[in-house]
């Protein structure tokens, strides 16, 4: 059976494949020096530098779930392939939330950077080669960006790309607080 996603995707400054177990090692110093940035913004399974053979684990997890289409986290790399810079994810959805792609309807794009590669249009750039690929599928009748209201620069991404702002809820955070987050969701038709 042919892959719903292909497993590499190149654009002019990128290179986005599926995370493998050996990249822990590359991870792990930037969650390490990252975790301030991105821990406001995303889960904690995935902003935790956790220790190295923990994150090995964690991205083989995750190229399981790439496999068998459950979700799709690539690595975000520059094109020379020398340097990682973050992540790019779809997620097939339904109404009801994240699915198996087989019985989605619309999927989710989630993505991270790095810090100090912030402000040079890499999201965007990333973000709009997921767009290619979801469209492709020919599976997705909408694609969503899901991102609490306060970051101003990943909300930034779906407006330059001609998402729409469909609505604002309050989701429980996951912080020490378990204060409620305002989530801002952004669509886009596909067809």
């Amino acid at each position: 059976m042919a892959a719903a996603v292909p497993l590499e995707i190149r654009t002019q400054r990128l290179y986005l494949r599926p995370w493998r177990a050996a990249d822990a090692e590359a991870l792990h110093p930037i969650l390490v020096a990252n975790y301030e940035h991105l821990a406001p913004w995303i889960p904690p399974r995935v902003a935790t530098p956790s220790v190295v053979p923990l994150l090995a684990d964690r991205l083989a997890a995750f190229g399981t779930e790439f496999e068998t289409d459950r979700e799709w986290r690539f690595a975000m790399l520059t094109s020379d392939e020398r340097t990682l810079l973050g992540e790019i994810d779809l997620f097939p959805r339904s109404a009801a939330g994240r699915v198996a792609f087989a019985d989605a309807d619309r999927a989710e794009i989630g993505y991270w950077l790095r810090a100090d590669e912030t402000g040079r249009g890499l999201a965007t750039e990333a973000v709009r080669a997921i767009i290619d690929v979801a469209r492709r599928t020919g599976r997705f009748a909408h694609l969503e960006i899901r991102c609490d209201a306060r970051n101003e620069p990943s909300a930034a991404v779906p407006k330059r790309l001609g998402f729409s702002l469909a609505t604002t809820i309050d989701e429980p955070s996951k912080s020490a607080e378990g204060a409620a987050v305002q989530l801002q969701v952004w669509t886009l038709d596909t067809r």
